[in-house]
C-alpha cells in the first residue's frame, strides 16, 4: 500500500518560524556569539571597499564584523525585530550599514550583486535549502565567496534542537536545519562551486547549567516558544533534559558553565563563468 509523501507548505513553515524568532530577546543570545562573525569576515579574507550581503543576519554580528572592516554592507532578515537591534548596535559603533527585511529564499537583488555574501547560524534555518543556498550564489560575483557559520547535528546546538524538537514536532517533511553542518549535504548544495570547510567550537560561558537554561528559556526563539507552549509539568520535564545536556556538556569542571558548541566555518568560492 503506498503512502503519499506530504507537501511542505514552506509559506506557512516561514509564518511559523517567523513568530518563534521574533519571540524571546535574541540580542542577548546574538551577542555573545559576535567572535562567530569576526572569524567569518577573516575566513573568506575580506577585504576592505568590498560590498557584503548579510543573509539572515539575525541582530548583526556577521554585518558589525564586516562593517568594522570598512565594508559596504547590506544586511537583511525577514524578521524586522531582529533588524532594527542590529540597527541599534551599528548606530552605537557609527558604523555605515544598509539594513532591508529580505527572505533568504527570494534575495531582492539582482544577480552578481555583491562580493561576499555570509549567514552566521541564519540561513540553515530556511526551510527551502536548496532555494536559500541557490539564492547565496546568484547574488553573489563568479569568483566570489559565501562565507558560513552552521551548527553541526552532532555538536551541542544540534543535540539542543533534537531535543527540543521532542517537545515541539516539526511539520511532517520539513529537514532539520543541520543538515547545514554537514559537509556532504553542503556540496550537494553548492555543487560547482569550491567549498573549504573547517570545524570549529563556539563556547558557551555561563555561570551555571540553571543561568543558561534561565537565559535561553526567555530570549533564544526556539527554545522560549517551546517552553511558552507547555503545561507546566511538561516544561519541567523539559527544564530537566536540558540541564542533564547542559551537564553532561559542561567541561568548566566546577559551579560555572563552559560548553563547546560545535559548528562549520564554511568557504565558498563561487564558479567562474
Amino acid at each position: 500500500m503506498l503512502t503519499e509523501t506530504p507537501v511542505l507548505d514552506y509559506q506557512a513553515v516561514k509564518q511559523r518560524q517567523h513568530a518563534v524568532w521574533a519571540s524571546g530577546d535574541y540580542a542577548v543570545i546574538g551577542t555573545t556569539l559576535q567572535i562567530v562573525g569576526e572569524n567569518l569576515c577573516e575566513a573568506v579574507d575580506l577585504r576592505a571597499g568590498s560590498t557584503v550581503l548579510d543573509v539572515a543576519a539575525g541582530n548583526g554580528n556577521g554585518t558589525l564584523a564586516a562593517a568594522r572592516r570598512f565594508a559596504r554592507v547590506t544586511s537583511t532578515d525577514y524578521v524586522a525585530e531582529l533588524l532594527a537591534q542590529g540597527k541599534e548596535r551599528a548606530a552605537v559603533e557609527r558604523l555605515p550599514v544598509s539594513f532591508q527585511e529580505a527572505d533568504a529564499e527570494a534575495l531582492p537583488f539582482a544577480d552578481h550583486s555583491y562580493d561576499v555574501a555570509l549567514s552566521t547560524f541564519g540561513v540553515m534555518f530556511a526551510p527551502n535549502q536548496e532555494q536559500a543556498a541557490a539564492e547565496l550564489a546568484r547574488v553573489v560575483v563568479p569568483g566570489g565567496r559565501i562565507g558560513l557559520a552552521n551548527w553541526t547535528p552532532d555538536g551541542f546546538v544540534g543535540k539542543l534542537l533534537q531535543l527540543v524538537s521532542r517537545y515541539a514536532p516539526p511539520a511532517p517533511g520539513l529537514r532539520s536545519p543541520t543538515r547545514w553542518g554537514k559537509e556532504d549535504v553542503l556540496r550537494e548544495l553548492f555543487t560547482g562551486h569550491a567549498l573549504d570547510v573547517r570545524t570549529r567550537s563556539f563556547v558557551f560561558r555561563y555561570r551555571s547549567p540553571e543561568h543558561w537554561l534561565e537565559v535561553f528559556e526567555a530570549c533564544y526563539g526556539p527554545t522560549h516558544k517551546v517552553f511558552a507552549s507547555l503545561a507546566p509539568e511538561r516544561r519541567d520535564v523539559l527544564a530537566q533534559e536540558v540541564l542533564e545536556l547542559l551537564r553532561a556538556s559542561n567541561q568548566s569542571g566546577d559551579a560555572s558553565l563552559v560548553v563547546p558548541g560545535e559548528y562549520l566555518e564554511v568557504v565558498i568560492t563561487t564558479r567562474r563563468q
